[in-house]
């Protein structure tokens, strides 16, 4: 079986990248002939999953400080300002395979308005029909070779043939939508390394010992997160407490802080309100007569007020504002994969070029999580996902109307 592009993963980045591709010509005679290998049994597996199952596609405020990527410290920057390029070239183009309205809520979290992830795979799938493209599902390719063109032998035995390959292949994250870490060897075996590995967007492991009594509970906070004695990320929005630690959309947002690190997560509570406001009411309550366990009731859960009059240096109002301000937790690590949204490392970027290209095999190319490239929680690794796939598409396409001469 032969192809012009032959994509590995039927995920957000695979089905965008095969839709966008197929919509292209290299000229008034010539459509690509594509086909996306998929291993799990039905295409869109996780992208049905994504936003709790209501599809946050994207956020409304973008920029670098939004990206991550896990190599060497003197190239992650040059890598991060690469991804915050291709997504701002490329945010236009990917939309246009969305036939429908889209809302954002009051975080800027952009929805499709039905708030149903599943629809925005079926609307893939469809343009994955509208353009005959070819699709393997339930089939895994286990190994890639090239002379000439790409061969890529597949688990059920047969071979296909490809003068493009793409790998959308994923990362680690969440093995129960096929995604475990094992399709980083067919990059591997060009030649590309893999950075370390770590869960992102995950839950965080804290020593629980003035938490206890707060199980279950989530609060609207600011969690700023400290590493080796500097504050490296902070988060807006719910923090919920658990056995083993915090959970929560503003914990997901700092994790990658704590990639294979640990250090402290400090929380302040209420805060849309002052230090000096809080420090008057809780001296206004004792001047009332309020039990010491009461002092912060109304201005924050019964359970939480009491955890922190707890852990106060003194019964003093400033000295109960001020843990109130800056609760801080001993962060001992993260959940494994099998709980985070992504994962933080991949394809080192060193050596892809800007047009997401391998620079050891010509005509190799990555899109999405399977790159050194992850984001914040709230769309943006859907952004990413969606952008590069449609960069690469377009980089294939122009690199084909050369070669015809168009």
């Amino acid at each position: 079986m032969n192809y012009d592009v032959a994509i590995v993963g039927g995920g957000a980045s695979g089905l965008a990248a095969a839709s966008f591709l197929g919509s292209l010509t290299v000229s008034s005679r010539k459509k690509f002939n594509i086909c996306v290998i998929e291993g799990n049994f039905r295409l869109g597996k996780k992208l049905s999953a994504t936003g709790n199952g209501q599809g946050n596609v994207g956020n409304t405020s973008i920029s670098p400080r939004n990206y991550h990527s896990a190599g060497p410290q003197n190239f992650s920057g040059g890598s991060v300002k690469m991804a915050y390029d291709i997504i701002s070239r490329r945010q236009r183009v990917y939309e246009t395979l969305f036939h429908g309205i889209f809302t954002a809520d009051e975080k800027g979290r952009i929805y499709p308005a039905g708030r149903q992830a599943s629809a925005l795979t079926d609307c893939l799938i469809k343009g994955l029909a509208a353009h005959n493209i070819a699709t393997f599902t339930g089939v895994k390719v286990t190994g890639i070779k090239k002379d000439g063109l790409f061969r890529l032998t597949l688990s059920d035995g047969k071979c296909i043939s490809a003068k493009y390959v793409l790998l959308c292949v994923g990362g680690k994250a969440q093995k129960q939508f096929g995604t475990d870490g094992s399709s980083y060897a067919l990059a591997e075996a060009f030649g590309h390394k893999i950075t370390p590995l770590y869960p992102s967007l995950v839950q965080l492991k804290a020593d629980t010992t003035h938490i206890k009594t707060l199980r279950g509970i989530r609060a609207d906070c600011n969690l700023t997160a400290v590493v080796d004695g500097k504050e490296v990320a902070s988060s807006r929005g719910d923090v919920i407490f658990t056995e083993y630690g915090i959970s929560g959309n503003a914990v997901f947002s700092v994790s990658p802080a704590f990639a294979g690190k640990t250090g402290e997560a400090v929380i302040e509570f209420a805060p849309d309100i002052s230090f000096e406001a809080l420090r008057r009411d809780i001296w206004g309550k004792q001047k009332l007569g309020y039990a010491e366990s009461e002092l912060l009731t109304l201005t924050l859960n019964n359970q939480i007020g009491r955890a922190i009059i707890k852990r106060a240096a003194s019964d003093k109002p400033e000295d109960i504002a001020a843990m109130a301000k800056h609760f801080t937790l001993n962060v001992t690590g993260t959940l494994g994969f099998d709980y985070a949204q992504v994962t933080h490392g991949g394809v080192d970027m060193r050596f892809v070029t800007d047009e997401l290209e391998s620079k050891l095999c010509k005509n190799l190319f990555f899109a999405g999580e399977v790159l050194d490239i992850d984001g914040d929680c709230g769309g943006y690794n859907l952004t990413w996902a969606f952008a590069s796939a449609c960069h690469v598409a377009l980089a294939i396409a122009s690199r084909e109307a050369l070669s015809e001469g168009v």
